[in-house]
């Protein structure tokens, strides 16, 4: 078993959820405004297990931590760990470290649908089950769109090739960008403009349990079925030619994994807007720490996800003047982290 230090990965793996549920628990008690420690024990027990009584905590108190600070912890663990297992898949699907939504334009295709969105509006959704959800909606079928315009072309003249993937996902990015840019341009207002920018920066501000349900189921299944991939995918690091004769059909599973994850990027990017940079550093960090063996490598990683992006947003949340977009937080933490990892020498992609 891989050792780090004098940690083994089980060990590892150990300490990391135990991280985990620390910054959950230190998440649902900070922010913008501090809530005692007690206070949030006897709210969380009362309103999960009907335990004890808080009739006499202010109402504001009760609605704050349990309407805000607990699901939103949440969402914080199940979208940096499902941006962290996208970041895993695409990585290992087109054999490139610089592969996330970003280079596969799924997050390009969901930006527009959400511009669309809000500057243009929904009102096509009007009088159907979506139309409480019109941002969503768009912004799911934006980037369903995007993933399936990127597989038919790379598919074009052949067999789909992780460089065909790469160049198809940044045309198919640079059209969703260059749309984006022309309704911002034919649509101008201030308010919408501030909605649009809020939501493209990231925000895990606007949510409630019906959100962390609605991510966590997905979160899910994605997680149980990638992690009867896991051969698959370390067979896919070795390169197309090692693959193939290992008897693995890359063309298909490329189809399969293009389209599950870019569901899960679609329900991702719908709930929190744009967040950058955890789908493509958090792999790199859990390659560091255990190799590139998926068997470790994937657990380590949505651990590590799940931890990076609740810890960014308490530090989002926790300024008094106004609340900042998560996605600047991340990017100016990843960036510095990422520079790191592409010049330390000792690093390898699909070695270790």
């Amino acid at each position: 078993m891989k050792k780090l230090g004098n940690i083994s990965t089980v060990g590892l793996i150990i300490f990391l959820i135990v991280v985990m549920i620390m910054v959950l628990a230190y998440s649902t008690f900070t922010g913008a405004v501090s809530v005692p420690f007690d206070q949030v024990i006897r709210i969380l027990l009362n309103k999960t297990f009907g335990l004890g009584d808080i009739s006499d905590l202010r109402p504001a108190t009760v609605a704050i931590v349990w309407q805000l600070y607990a699901p939103r912890g949440l969402l914080g663990l199940i979208i940096g760990a499902g941006l962290a297992l996208v970041g895993i898949v695409m990585q290992a699907m087109v054999q490139n470290p610089l592969a996330d939504p970003y280079i596969l334009g799924i997050s390009s295709g969901a930006s527009l649908g959400a511009t669309f969105a809000i500057l243009i509006g929904s009102a096509f959704l009007t009088g159907t089950v979506f139309s409480a959800y019109g941002i969503e909606v768009c912004a799911f079928i934006g980037a369903m769109a995007a993933s399936i315009a990127v597989f038919t072309l790379s598919a074009i003249g052949g067999k789909i090739t992780s460089t065909k993937l790469v160049l198809s996902g940044v045309i198919i990015a640079s059209l969703c960008g260059a749309f984006s840019n022309l309704i911002v341009y034919l649509a101008p207002n201030a308010a919408q403009m501030r909605d649009l920018t809020f939501w493209l920066m990231g925000s895990l501000s606007t949510t409630g349990f019906d959100t962390v349900v609605m991510c966590a189921v997905p979160l899910v299944i994605c997680v149980v079925f990638f992690f009867t991939q896991l051969r698959n995918l370390n067979a896919m690091m070795l390169g197309d030619d090692t693959a193939t004769t290992l008897g693995i059909n890359l063309s298909t599973l490329r189809k399969v994994y293009i389209l599950i994850t870019a569901f899960m990027v679609a329900v991702l990017v719908c709930n929190c807007g744009i967040i950058g940079f955890v789908g493509l550093i958090i792999p790199h960090i859990a390659r560091a720490l255990v190799g590139t063996n998926h068997w470790k490598l994937y657990p380590v990683a949505i651990l590590l996800g799940a931890i990076f992006m609740m810890a960014a947003d308490i530090l989002a949340r926790s300024f008094t003047v106004s609340e900042i977009p998560i996605g600047i937080i991340t990017a100016i933490c990843g960036a510095p982290v990422f520079a790191y990892i592409m010049i330390k020498k000792s690093y390898g992609f699909g070695r270790g």
